[in-house]
């Protein structure tokens, strides 16, 4: 499940690590190149929900292999498209196959997992080390044709439908057969404020997802790899961090590593803003393991919040909420071509901010198939 997953998140990644190529080759603007970042969101913001609420009704281990196929196929047909409209169109349907993807995998790998925080961990490990290589393969891609070589990225989605349906063959009957809920009552409050939380997270990670190759290669005064070496920073850092962050749960409680992980993302983002030169790197790197570590805690505290609905849960926190920050792109592109980059990403410090706020007074939900009243005092040593 885990290098199932990695196989599809690249395709996340490969959608910002392709911005600069557009810029390059065919003279978009960052409003115009962010598009296509919004391209790939919209629609899997959209449809994610309903995959949530069928995955709650019915299992569909079936339609993992299917999405990652869909996936990358969308992906590795945008560099060859004769307009901007196909361009938009062929990455929205990647989107959607990111978006069928993620709730039926986070309830599979939920009860592989047996509950887990570690097991979730190496789940979401491996998206994010998707994540990471696809500005390597990218990079890689390019070097062979520039975009019109853009067919080679389907390649991943190729082993991932392999990896998923071996996964799904010896997850066993169980899984196969029906998508379940747990006992429990809902708490759609501190769902909807974590949800909150989430979307804050969001668009920090996908605007620097979407600029900060073409921010640091500014700041540097490097060229492509440097800036291609900035996004691969940014994504390997946070596969380190969601291990760590299943760890650190384990240790001290999950609210507790999740607000102290947005508490440090503020001073992350102020460092990779505003500090010039080389040590940008330093900063990227510690950008992406405070925004990763709580990433797998993010799921299991909303499955968690929603017993009765674990699909709808896995489907917001996993990939609306994500898929949200691609909304924010547009706009940031567009005060990039107005101001600067610089200026278009000094609002990103502030938000991790609002998101430390919003998860304020929220308490460690009840584990699987406890009492509702049984809730850890997030303050209490023994809880932790």
């Amino acid at each position: 499940m885990s290098l199932g997953h990695a196989c599809v998140d690249v395709y996340q990644g490969a959608v910002a690590a392709l911005v600069p190529y557009f810029v390059a080759e065919r003279a978009y603007s960052y409003a115009a190149a962010s598009g296509v970042v919004l391209a790939a969101s919209l629609l899997s913001s959209l449809v994610q929900p309903l995959f949530g609420v069928l995955t709650d009704r019915w299992a569909m281990p079936w339609l993992l292999p299917l999405s990652a196929l869909t996936a990358g196929t969308g992906v590795a047909l945008s560099g060859v498209t004769g307009s901007y409209a196909l361009t938009l169109a062929v990455v929205a349907v990647s989107g959607v196959g990111v978006a069928a993807y993620h709730p039926e995998a986070a309830r599979v790998a939920r009860a592989v997992a047996q509950g887990r925080h570690t097991g979730m961990g190496w789940f979401s490990f491996g998206g994010n080390a998707g994540f990471a290589l696809a500005p390597l393969l990218v990079f890689a891609v390019m070097a062979t044709g520039g975009l019109r070589a853009s067919p080679l990225l389907v390649v991943p989605a190729l082993a991932g439908a392999a990896l998923c349906a071996a996964a799904v063959r010896s997850a066993g009957p169980g899984v196969r057969s029906s998508g379940g809920s747990a006992a429990g009552e809902d708490d759609w409050g501190s769902f909807l404020r974590l949800s909150g939380a989430v979307v804050c997270r969001s668009v920090v990670f996908v605007g620097l997802s979407t600029f900060v190759s073409l921010y640091v290669r500014e700041r540097t005064g490097g060229g492509a790899a440097a800036g291609t070496a900035a996004l691969f920073v940014l994504y390997a850092g946070g596969a380190v961090g969601t291990l760590a962050g299943g760890r650190l749960a384990e240790r001290y409680g999950r609210m507790a590593v999740v607000r102290r992980s947005y508490a440090l993302t503020v001073l992350a983002v102020a460092g990779l803003v505003l500090v010039p030169g080389p040590p940008v790197y330093v900063f990227v790197a510690l950008t992406s393991a405070s925004l990763y570590v709580p990433f797998s805690l993010h799921i299991t505290l909303g499955q968690d919040l929603l017993p009765r609905r674990v699909g709808t849960a896995s489907g917001v926190t996993l990939g609306l909420t994500v898929s949200v920050g691609g909304l924010a792109a547009p706009a940031l592109g567009a005060l990039a071509d107005a101001t600067s980059l610089r200026t278009a990403l000094l609002p990103l410090i502030a938000l991790p901010a609002v998101g430390r706020l919003l998860l304020c007074g929220l308490r460690e939900p009840a584990p699987p198939g406890a009492p509702v009243a049984e809730r850890a005092d997030p303050h209490d040593p023994a809880a932790r």
